[in-house]
């Protein structure tokens, strides 16, 4: 769950890691000056925990109740739903959930509550009773009638006793007054008849919209096509399209319409018998939603993700989505460490930094089965990174399933544009950004380019500048650029940036040797503009100014 973990004071940061154990996607966010160590910072508590509200997000906030409900109090009247909302101790001996019983926050307090071993403080009536909310089916089932729904167990509350009619196996787990001569009913019904006024009424979600031709008439027609049916359209489960259709703008946004997802079948015969004909659509109906969920694939997504250089407050929420969502992992092992936290059903594929092309073709075979895939990158994964090879592979490609995966590439925070940050700005002007790597590219084709980006009077940011394997490159780049710098010229040396051995280092031309670089270095060599000057503290700022002369 992709919850937000909120504490105030350095004293919560343990037990903010003990729920994380919990939700490895959940983010530890720390105020400001007063905890280190979070996986995010945030300058006003009151802003933070109102935004999280708006946008959403189960909120976990390590302080007293009463703070997070005045603090919420203003926002309470702004939405008809809201997410799971709970206070926990700071010690992690009481768990409170608040807001969100809808929205399954007794489930959240009872799983945060084994966490911490400790009891959670439920004090719902009907979770209490019956020891779920029966207002809050889980997935494949919807209420029919919330308003009704609130009557009802307010009267089971109050003595009634309920018969069943339909069968939810998840009924059988609850503790609820059953009696075969009660007044009140519970129906598990995918009919759209009218309901009793002492009747219960939860959609099992069994049936499927098999869609044959696609327009913006598409949701409408099968709205009408349930009603013809008899059918509620809460039952309906996904909407169905050939594997060819997967990539269909118009058929996505009529899934969006219904609000439903979209599956995708290799024949007609993967589904049971048609219950209406339509014109551009067929219904089917399964047995059980478990049914319907198991028929077709999803469209697969890859995402192509930079997690910036290495600390987790230069990653981009887009990229920490992408990884919370992803069921399969691939990059370079230390890639992929970086990206954790990760969870344990999550597979990692790690693979050797030098094959590209084997991990490119190997995503697109799990996406194009329907998996969500993430192809991690450090830095910007267009800058020297997978994203190329992302899209070479599906380029050479002539696999129609290939081409039907979901594709996005996600910006990361380049190591050229980190570097320059923590030395100030020495790329505030025109600059170029070189890889000394002949690995894909000859030497020729590097000194050719060094050669023009001196004359230009380029900043230069040089990546994978030495190895072992390649010992010699650096020293031949620095004496081409001696042919166009002076001695005088500067040069930011920045090592790990954003990682805990991070270093910085400041030196002219002159004094640059090879010997102070290595491939974890990445070297920025100014323009003849570039400047510095002291900073408070120590050191020197590094700026290319941004007019020319």
């Amino acid at each position: 769950m992709r919850a937000a973990i909120v504490i105030l004071g350095q004293g919560a940061l343990a037990t903010a890691r003990r729920l994380q154990g919990a939700y490895p996607q959940a983010r530890v966010l720390g105020l400001k000056d007063r905890v280190e160590g979070a996986d995010e910072s945030y300058a006003n508590f009151g802003e933070t925990l109102r935004q999280l509200y708006r946008d959403d997000t189960p909120i976990i906030a390590l302080c007293a109740a009463g703070i997070v409900i005045r603090t919420l109090a203003a926002v309470l009247v702004e939405k008809g739903a809201e997410p799971p909302v709970l206070a926990v101790a700071e010690d992690g001996s009481a768990v409170v959930p608040l807001l969100g019983g809808l929205g399954g926050v007794n489930r959240m307090a009872r799983e945060l509550a084994a966490a911490l071993e400790v009891t959670p403080a439920i004090t719902t009536s009907g979770e209490l009773r019956f020891g779920a909310c029966l207002l809050d089916p889980p997935p494949g089932y919807a209420l029919a009638d919330i308003e009704q729904g609130k009557r009802f167990v307010s009267d089971l509350l109050g003595g009634d006793t309920l018969r069943i009619e339909g069968y939810a196996p998840w009924l059988e787990e609850l503790d609820l007054p059953l009696a075969d001569d009660a007044a009140h009913t519970l129906r598990i019904d995918a009919r759209v008849v009218g309901i009793a006024q002492n009747e219960l009424r939860i959609h099992p979600r069994l049936v499927l919209a098999h869609v044959t031709l696609v327009d913006s008439q598409l949701p409408e027609r099968i709205r009408q096509g349930l009603a013809q049916a008899g059918l509620a359209e809460a039952s309906l489960a996904a909407l169905v399209a050939p594997r060819c259709r997967m990539a269909d703008p118009a058929l996505a946004e009529a899934a969006r319409e219904l609000g439903v997802p979209l599956r995708f079948i290799h024949s007609d015969d993967e589904l049971p018998p048609a219950v209406l004909h339509g014109d551009s659509f067929h219904l089917h109906r399964t047995a059980t939603p478990a049914e319907a969920q198991g028929i077709g694939q999803p469209r697969g997504r890859l995402s192509v993700i930079g997690l910036g250089p290495g600390a987790s407050d230069f990653m981009i929420p887009a990229v920490r989505r992408a990884l919370d969502e992803a069921q399969d992992l691939l990059g370079y092992e230390t890639y992929v460490k970086m990206a954790e936290p990760l969870r344990d059903d999550q597979v990692r594929h790690c693979t050797d930094n030098r094959e590209e092309m084997q991990r490119a073709r190997h995503a697109f075979e799990l996406a194009a089965s329907g998996r969500r895939v993430v192809v991690i990158s450090s830095g910007d994964p267009g800058v020297f990174a997978m994203a190329a090879a992302v899209m070479e592979a599906l380029h050479e490609s002539s696999d129609p399933h290939w081409h039907g995966v979901e594709l996005e590439v996600l910006p990361g925070v380049s190591a050229a544009l980190a570097a320059a940050a923590k030395a100030g700005a020495p790329l505030g002007h025109d600059f170029c950004l070189i890889s000394l790597s002949d690995n894909l590219k000859p030497w020729d084709t590097i000194e050719k380019r060094l050669h023009h980006a001196g004359a230009a009077d380029l900043a230069m940011a040089f990546y994978n500048p030495i190895s072992r394997a390649r010992p010699w490159q650096l020293g031949r780049a620095l004496e081409i650029v001696r042919c166009h710098r002076t001695p005088e010229t500067l040069v930011v040396l920045g090592r790990d940036i954003g990682r805990p051995a991070e270093a910085l280092r400041v030196v002219t031309l002159g004094e640059l040797v090879p010997e102070m670089v290595d491939m974890r270095t990445l070297v920025i060599i100014g323009s003849s503009l570039t400047r510095r000057f002291p900073r408070a503290g120590g050191g020197d700022w590094v700026y290319t100014p941004r007019w020319y002369r």
